[in-house]
């Protein structure tokens, strides 16, 4: 089963994903910033990332910008409602997989998790 750590600083959101994706047999965890993301990901677990851009404190690119400086290797898609091309083009430079918009369909974004986790099992 793989774990998948939901970053997003809407709590609403984050319970409802975990839902979903717990339904559908992901183990998920979620934090509410990007602050304690390296401590997680360094003590547990985890298999992808499902990444918000836009957060008080340390946002999504500050925390890729933290996992390749740490040499971390893990998936991670941005899941973000700032969705712009440039935007897109960052992530991707920083070594996120993929790139989705909020609101998200949900069948859309398992199948964007599933291929990536495939692609770069």
């Amino acid at each position: 089963m793989e774990s998948i750590l939901i970053v997003d600083d809407d709590v609403n959101l984050c319970t409802v994903l975990s839902e979903e994706l717990t339904e559908v047999g992901y183990e998920t965890y979620f934090l509410s910033n990007g602050n304690g993301v390296l401590d997680y990901i360094r003590n547990n677990r985890v298999d992808l990332i499902l990444l918000d851009l836009k957060m008080p404190g340390k946002d999504g690119f500050d925390v890729l910008q933290e996992l390749t400086n740490a040499h971390i290797d893990v998936r991670v898609i941005v899941l973000t409602a700032y969705a712009d091309v440039q935007s897109a083009i960052d992530s991707a430079k920083l070594g996120a997989s993929d790139f989705i918009s909020k609101p998200y369909d949900f069948d859309e974004l398992l199948i964007t998790i599933r291929k990536v986790v495939q692609r770069e099992a």
